[in-house]
């Protein structure tokens, strides 16, 4: 008993003393810049550098949208499978953590031997009786964490399950915003189903002047076969927009969970504004975007990998203990002369193993590698989004006047040929290119809207949707 004690001392002083082997972590340092390039001197400086927290879509101001949106959350099976996946690794955190822990297992076994009386060596009085064994057991084993390779195991799980919840966050966010793009297109459709519509019906009316000038000997036949193609042209367009339209469609049911059968939106041409967004400073963005959160978690998860790559190059220190009852009969089974029990330790460690934790711990090592460039890389993703987007929308805007003054002109000089024609004056070919040149600057302004709503969604994607690191489980 003396003797047991003085182990367990030693094993307690051991544990105590244990250390962790490996790097401890440092976050990796990132390309950085004081401020976004493209959003030098163009909007004036806002109060506040986040966005709204949680619903973003609600700065659009579309109650459709905003209804849409809340069903992604609860419907989208794509959603639904990042969530399964964070589960999975929350999980796995309690499974390396029960390492920490002794393992108890308890047994019961019954068993009756008859001896051979023709067993080799067996005495001439041998009668071949048979006899019973019962035998109830528990079994305690526990690993001594002197290196932390099962915290480090622990440590690496926690990682990895805030990474899987920035995922999660990542899909909520890329999905909402497909969501708001697919909803902008569609309602760019109706804005241009529109537009060709009231053309149609005004090259109709041109139509209809042709004609009559052509029965009164005014206008020559060709005006007549101009007009009517200009006017089956113009129906080819509003015709094919309901393709788009329908394929936009389509996509917003299957993101929010819904047969493209059971969905349809009634229409309603696009004719909001793109909001004031905010994009703060740079350095706030590896806050705000939770891939960079997912990148950066990852690393941290490749260091704890590297401290267990080097724990294996030390001893295990294993404790052991067995109590139990054992007998002949299992009727004094549970009497004190039945019971028994074993203490002991056990110490292992490898002495050859071809390179085996070597080669793990290179691997180790350049997979750390990898994880901070992919954190650096998304870093650098991260910014290039955000000045893509900031750009886009700062030039879009100057389109947006350039194009405004475009289409009145357009639209004042097809009157003008228009009046003339009637007076006379020009042939009909001037009335159609001014009609071709009018419509096509009405489209492009449309088009402008949409591509500034897009960008808007982009950029509030960029930005990370008014996410926060903060937001991170702590597992």
């Amino acid at each position: 008993m003396k003797s047991f004690r003085a182990i367990l001392n030693i094993l307690v002083m051991l544990f105590c003393a244990g250390c962790m082997v490996g790097p401890d972590y440092r976050k990796p340092s990132v390309p950085m810049t004081p401020a976004y390039k493209e959003d030098q001197g163009w909007k004036r400086a806002q109060p506040r550098d986040n966005l709204p927290r949680g619903k973003w879509w609600e700065i659009f101001g579309d109650p459709q949208l905003n209804a849409l949106e809340e069903q992604v959350n609860t419907a989208n099976q794509n959603l639904k499978v990042a969530e399964a996946h964070f589960r999975q690794a929350r999980a796995l955190i309690g499974f390396f953590r029960a390492g920490l822990f002794p393992t108890v297992t308890a047994g019961a076994s019954a068993s009756s031997v008859r001896d051979s009386t023709k067993r080799p060596f067996a005495s001439s009085s041998a009668s071949g009786a048979s006899a019973g064994d019962f035998l109830l057991t528990g079994d305690v084993s526990y690993e001594i964490d002197l290196w932390g390779r099962i915290r480090r195991s622990v440590t690496a799980a926690r990682e990895e399950a805030q990474a899987s919840a920035a995922d999660l966050e990542t899909a909520r966010l890329s999905l909402q915003a497909e969501l708001a793009l697919d909803y902008f297109e569609l309602r760019s459709a109706d804005a241009q189903q529109r537009l060709l519509n009231d053309t149609v019906q005004a090259f109709k009316e041109a139509l209809q002047l042709t004609i009559n000038r052509f029965a009164g000997g005014a206008a020559p036949k060709s005006d007549v076969a101009q007009a009517q193609t200009q006017l089956e042209t113009t129906q080819v367009q509003a015709t094919d927009i309901a393709v788009q339209r329908a394929q936009f469609e389509h996509a917003i049911a299957v993101l929010i969970g819904k047969p493209p059968a059971e969905f349809s939106l009634p229409p309603a041409p696009l004719d909001l504004q793109p909001p004031d967004i905010p994009a703060g400073i740079p350095s706030k963005l590896l806050e705000r975007r939770p891939d960079i959160a997912a990148a950066e978690r990852r690393v941290a998860e490749a260091n704890e990998q590297i401290g267990i790559a080097k724990a294996a190059y030390f001893p295990t220190v294993t404790l052991d203990a067995l109590l139990g009852f054992e007998s002949s009969s299992i009727r004094n089974l549970g009497g004190w002369q039945s019971f028994l029990w074993a203490v002991g330790s056990s110490l292992a460690q490898t002495i050859f193993d071809g390179g085996r934790r070597r080669a793990a711990s290179a691997a180790a090592l350049a997979n750390y590698d990898a994880t901070v460039a992919s954190y650096r890389q998304a870093t650098l993703d991260a910014f290039q989004q955000v000045e893509d987007n900031l750009a886009a929308l700062r030039i879009l805007e100057q389109e947006t006047a350039q194009q405004k003054r475009a289409v009145v002109s357009a639209l004042e000089s097809l009157q003008l040929f228009t009046n003339r024609y009637k007076g006379g004056v020009d042939n009909y070919l001037q009335v159609i290119t001014a009609q071709t040149v009018a419509l096509a600057n009405q489209r492009n302004q449309v088009d402008i809207l949409r591509r500034r709503m897009d960008a808007s969604v982009l950029l509030v994607k960029a930005l990370g949707g008014g996410w926060n690191v903060k937001d991170l489980p702590q597992l």
